[in-house]
């Protein structure tokens, strides 16, 4: 009997637990206004077949012809350099330790609010 009454119970727990609905679709009414002319587009579209591309497919790549105008070695270089300076700018205190020490080398920290030609 209370196997019965548990699977009845599980039933009507099921049936009465409501469905979930989607919320309805929004409908946005906003008229759009082209910024170009037809003309304009159309020119766009050709000179875009004429180099080969289509900046609509999934498969563009923007910088599939590009020319750096730096070497490998220029670049690392400029990475090295600066990977301190990056590193404490996007530090945990997004660099509020960085930019708080002294300009001149020295371990002299500066206080927030005091300007720094204070006497």
């Amino acid at each position: 009997m209370n196997r019965k009454f548990a699977l009845a119970l599980v039933a009507a727990a099921a049936t009465l637990a409501g469905n979930a609905f989607a919320d309805d679709i929004t409908i946005d009414t906003t008229p759009f206004v082209s910024t170009q002319s037809r003309a304009e587009v159309r020119a766009e579209l050709d000179q875009y077949k004429r180099a080969g591309v289509n900046p609509w497919s999934n498969q563009y790549n923007p910088l599939a012809r590009f020319e750096s105008e730096l070497s490998r070695a220029q670049v690392v270089a400029d990475y090295v350099a600066n990977r301190d300076e990056v590193a404490a700018i996007t530090g945990e205190d997004s660099g509020a330790a960085y930019f708080a020490r002294s300009e001149d080398g020295t371990d002299a920290t500066r206080v927030a609010g005091r300007p720094i030609n204070a006497q």
